[in-house]
């Protein structure tokens, strides 16, 4: 026969008139039977000392234990943000080349900072699956920019359309952890449970983990599979149960100072740092224990306790997947690998934050205010991150933090657990290795070559190399001897153990950056500068800074401020470039960045079918507890609760709403002092006024609901708090949009808010 089908172009049977004059054949399916399972999981903005394997005296036992029973790395560097480390760990490539220079929020019209990884550079995902693996993601996605995270699209960088088989978590850079915004799949869900009854997110995605792994051995059980497990902790807001909570009261009274000695005494005991290792000076704007107030010691301790809290509770889920692994007799040929995608976070502050939103709004934390409300830190009522004292603590031995190309932002800790591929479990391998070896080290023990082309799209080399040697050999060689670092102008070089730093100051010429060099084979925490003592050395190495840069896609570098970048990215067609917005309800979840944005005031207005009876319900519910707004229903009643950080601007129409068909309305001004003004309208008359002291440039993190309330902003009512009428249509309409002061500070609002949320 002449015809030959595309999709069967190698086929070896025989095709004649009738099946009798014909011959069969079966294309072989990709396989990987016998090759091992692959779990990688990611925590967010912990610190080199976090652990208690690390060193500090924070619980962690189950990670302590995969640490004794397989391999510590103190060599391993990320690239100082999550969605940058996040795209090098599942590409093995560098974060510039595949357009992810820092945060998936932004496209700068650069081809290094497009928001989403680029399809010549497959994702691990993607290579396994065409090789027969199962291949599963949950938890914290943040690799696709979040104008596309919509209920309609575009999808294609979904987790499931970069390689993933299920998918379950949050696509945003943070969640809250008791309502998290959640994607099953391709779809927003529902959490299966509230707060009350004992939810936490991280609970949920090790829940959901679990369950994607039963399904597939059960039925397919010469499959391995691959999980890729990020957990929201420990990224802001820390929160976690009471009962994790209460154990480390008073835990952290004596300050960073003293906890930093301890951990760095433990670090050197354990060998984790090498003897005669610095402890770095205090970061700018650290200030010794003792000078702080005694209610800023009371705010600071506080909030680390709730940190702990929830690194504990974490390693206790992680403990959970462990323990299914070992019921099925999984975990001996299970390739475990547990790493943070940068350095402990500096978002907090000096003080640290109560409502982390205060911080996105350009607004100090009022250390004397906050410490009325002590006992909300960790719960529900609270979105807080650690002040900058704790976060170097989290960091000791090293020196800045998160976004910094110092020790701080981008040594971490890398924990391999693989009972069939180690040679001897409990040692520490100091080698240098980086996010980008990641990829290419579970092809090696896959057996596996880096394909030139992925579903038609030729591919860029893998920039990464195989660490498998150091699994068992002590002495192995760095796989590479260069990698460059580069984060919002801040650079970095490591060649052959040495390391060339600058910390850049925005808005400076790069070229009047000083420049830092460290031996940092024999210097671990880059305290002796030997920039002067080595001039020539220095020099080669900024040389080669650049010539890596080229050869990676870092140029051109970018500083801007927050107002500039924000500005670059917007562009027409996103789901914020206008100011009419009609839904037509019922419509999913909306996360935040593509939701009115609301900071110069907002018209809205709902046409109902109200039903008879007391019909309570929300119209429309925007944040949560911690801030937001809500225009709800109760008691046949029209509200209005506007949530400034637990100050509620509470107005109600007098009279209530007859059944049937209503134009119910608010309109919110902002006035020149930062102050607003809310109106309720119903069928077109203004039935009462109020004053509303403060309005927020942007006013949360957590999306919008329309004729519900999954994320409660008041105490008023109980989420899912659903109204029971119909909606037929909900409009906003949004001032005409002009310069000024409020929008420029909204747009630094939202800058802060994306690099936080890395």
């Amino acid at each position: 026969m002449t015809f030959r089908h595309p999709a069967e172009r190698d086929f070896k049977g025989s095709i004649g008139r009738t099946v009798q004059e014909s011959s069969p054949d079966w294309p072989a399916a990709p396989s990987s039977a016998g090759k091992p399972n692959v779990v990688l999981i990611v925590l967010d903005d912990t610190g080199f000392a976090h652990l208690g394997c690390y060193g500090s005296t924070i619980a962690t036992p189950n990670i302590d234990r995969l640490a004794g029973e397989g391999l510590r790395f103190t060599g391993f560097h990320t690239t100082a943000l999550c969605s940058s480390s996040r795209a090098c760990l599942l590409t093995g490539r560098n974060h510039h080349a595949v357009g992810m220079r820092a945060i998936s929020n932004m496209d700068t019209g650069y081809p290094n900072m497009r928001g989403a990884v680029t399809r010549s550079a497959a994702t691990l995902a993607e290579v396994l699956r065409d090789h027969g693996v199962a291949t599963f993601a949950a938890g914290k996605w943040h690799l696709a920019p979040m104008a596309e995270c919509t209920a309609a699209g575009p999808f294609h960088n979904w987790p499931l359309q970069r390689g993933f088989d299920r998918y379950y978590g949050f696509l945003q850079g943070e969640t809250d952890q008791f309502h998290p915004e959640l994607t099953h799949d391709n779809h927003f869900v529902e959490q299966p449970k509230s707060p009350d009854e004992g939810y936490h997110v991280s609970e949920d995605i090790v829940d959901k983990s679990i369950g994607f792994i039963r399904d597939s051995v059960s039925i397919v059980p010469e499959r391995p599979f691959f999980l890729y497990l990020a957990f929201g902790a420990m990224h802001a807001p820390h929160q976690a149960p009471r009962a994790y909570l209460d154990k480390y009261r008073g835990r952290f009274d004596a300050g960073w100072d003293v906890a930093r000695e301890e951990w760095f005494a433990r670090q050197k005991e354990m060998g984790i740092v090498p003897p005669g290792t610095g402890l770095a000076p205090r970061n700018p704007g650290v200030k010794p224990w003792v000078e702080l107030s005694d209610n800023e010691r009371k705010f600071a301790a506080r909030l680390q306790e709730a940190f702990a809290a929830m690194l504990e509770h974490t390693d206790a889920q992680i403990g959970r997947l462990v323990s299914f692994l070992e019921e099925l007799g999984l975990m001996e040929n299970t390739l475990f690998m547990l790493v943070s995608d940068n350095g402990a976070s500096q978002e907090g502050g000096p003080t640290g934050v109560l409502d982390e939103m205060r911080y996105f709004n350009l607004m100090a934390e009022d250390v004397e205010k906050a410490v009325e409300r002590l006992d909300d830190i960790g719960g529900p009522q609270s979105h807080s991150n650690i002040p900058w004292g704790w976060a170097q603590a989290g960091n000791t031995p090293l020196k800045w933090y998160k976004q910094n190309t110092h020790g701080g932002g981008v040594r971490d800790p890398f924990i391999v657990h693989w009972p069939k591929g180690i040679g001897r479990p409990g040692e520490i391998r100091r080698q240098f290795c980086h996010a980008i070896d990641v990829a290419p080290t579970v092809l090696d023990v896959m057996g596996i070559e880096p394909p030139s082309v992925v579903a038609g799209v030729p591919q860029m080399p893998i920039h990464g190399a195989s660490i498998l040697s150091a699994f068992s050999d002590p002495q192995a060689k760095p796989a590479r001897p260069v990698q460059y670092f580069e984060m919002g102008g801040d650079r970095g070089l490591w060649l052959d153990g040495w390391k060339a730093v600058t910390h850049h100051a925005r808005g400076t010429p790069f070229e009047k950056d000083r420049w830092e060099l460290y031996h940092l084979d024999e210097d671990f925490s880059e305290y002796h500068d030997l920039a002067e003592r080595e001039p020539d050395r220095l020099k080669a190495m900024v040389e080669r800074w650049w010539q890596e840069a080229e050869a990676h896609g870092v140029l051109p570098l970018d500083d801007r401020g927050a107002f500039d970048l924000f500005r670059a990215s917007r562009r027409p067609g996103m789901p914020t470039s206008r100011s009419r917005f009609v839904y037509y309800p019922p419509v999913s979840h909306i996360v935040s960045d593509a939701c009115p944005p609301v900071f110069r005031g907002w018209q809205m207005t709902a046409e109902i079918d109200h039903p008879a009876g007391a019909a309570n319900g929300a119209l429309v519910a925007r944040g949560s507890i911690n801030s937001g707004f809500a225009f709800y229903i109760d008691q046949d009643r029209l509200h209005f609760d506007y949530n400034c950080f637990h100050d509620h601007t509470l107005v109600a129409a007098p009279e209530a709403l007859t059944p049937g068909k209503h134009e119910v309305g608010a309109v919110v001004e902002r006035m020149a002092d930062g102050s607003g003004t809310v109106a309720l309208i119903i069928d077109g008359r203004t039935v009462v006024t109020a004053a509303i002291p403060k309005l927020l440039f942007l006013i949360s993190s957590i999306g919008m609901d329309i004729g519900r309330s999954l994320s409660p902003v008041s105490e008023a009512y109980r989420a899912p708090f659903a109204y029971p009428g119909r909606i037929a249509k909900v409009v906003f309409e949004l001032p005409r949009a002009e310069p000024d002061a409020a929008a420029a500070n909204a747009d630094r609002a939202h800058v802060r808010a994306a690099m936080s949320r890395q």
